[in-house]
């Protein structure tokens, strides 16, 4: 009795010792890849506890969480002869654990090779326009050329950035110089512009002010309504010129009635007075007596 009490001890034993070893536990964000004698099995395990054959049975787990790489700072040439440095970014995923496990020995370092190798075919295929400004285009491309390869490893690409453009320093001047520039002739273009609308629209206020005179007075009266709004200012009210016209005309005909209205003809015209003689000025037909003569020293005249 005791004997076979012993026994089924052991046997339990035996079988608690066999079911813990054979016992795993995969986790949420990842896969199991079973390898039974060596050949990989079709599916794989789920997240959870799984039971393997002992000394049969060998499990690989595989991460199925996306994988952010950055790509290393590749050097290339532009399609326009520009050398430039670019860097980037790829995030990717396992999607098929099974080919991810079998079909490539490191599938990550796989996919780092392969994002090198296209970012420098992409950089000799653009320009330098199109690094700069169409980046949505080349991060697609890129995306292309590498989940081409990827896809036979049962990863997946899920996206490619590229991070920065480094050029050189003579080539930054350069651009800084063009965008100034730039910058100036279009403020240029935009001053002239303005001064061409605001001549344009001076010809048409003229000509309507011309048509109109009163406009002329209302514009008058705006602007003293306006200089009067200030404080402490001084108003310059511009004098017309009809008003000065009016006043010149006044003035002739005050001038014309003051001169002497030619005669009548058959009526004498009065003489003219003739300037009056004085005492001080001699009449034109009066003698002037000659000096007496003076005697010298000796006497004689």
């Amino acid at each position: 009795m005791d004997g076979t009490v012993v026994a089924v001890v052991a046997v339990v034993g035996i079988l608690l010792l066999v079911l813990k070893g054979g016992m795993r536990v995969v986790n949420q964000v990842e896969r199991g890849v079973v390898f039974r004698w060596g050949k990989a099995l079709p599916s794989h395990r789920q997240p959870g506890i799984t039971f393997l054959i002992p000394f049969a049975d060998r499990m690989r787990k595989v991460n199925v969480q996306i994988v952010t790489m950055p790509v290393p700072t590749q050097e290339g040439i532009t399609r326009d002869n520009v050398s430039v440095k670019v860097d980037a970014v790829v995030y990717f995923r396992v999607t098929d654990p099974v080919r991810a496990a079998i079909e490539v020995q490191d599938y990550v370092f796989a996919v780092g090779q392969v994002a090198q190798s296209s970012l420098r075919s992409i950089i000799g295929k653009s320009d330098l326009d199109d690094l700069l400004s169409d980046r949505e285009r080349l991060h697609e491309g890129l995306a292309l050329m590498i989940d081409s390869p990827a896809a036979g490893w049962g990863v997946h690409i899920d996206r490619v950035e590229i991070k920065d453009v480094q050029l050189p320093e003579s080539l930054k001047r350069s651009m800084s110089r063009q965008a100034e520039a730039e910058r100036e002739r279009r403020a240029r273009v935009i001053t002239a512009d303005g001064e061409f609308q605001a001549a344009q629209q001076l010809a048409n206020a003229s000509r309507i002010m011309s048509d109109t005179p009163e406009a002329m007075q209302l514009r008058l009266l705006q602007t003293v309504v306006e200089v009067a709004a200030e404080k402490n200012s001084t108003l310059v009210m511009p004098f017309p010129v009809e008003l000065l016209r009016y006043f010149d005309r006044a003035a002739q005909k005050m001038g014309g009635a003051g001169h002497e209205v030619p005669a009548q003809s058959g009526e004498e015209r009065p003489p003219a007075p003739g300037p009056v003689p004085t005492a001080a000025t001699p009449s034109a037909s009066a003698e002037v007596p000659a000096p007496a003569p003076v005697p010298d020293g000796e006497g004689r005249l």
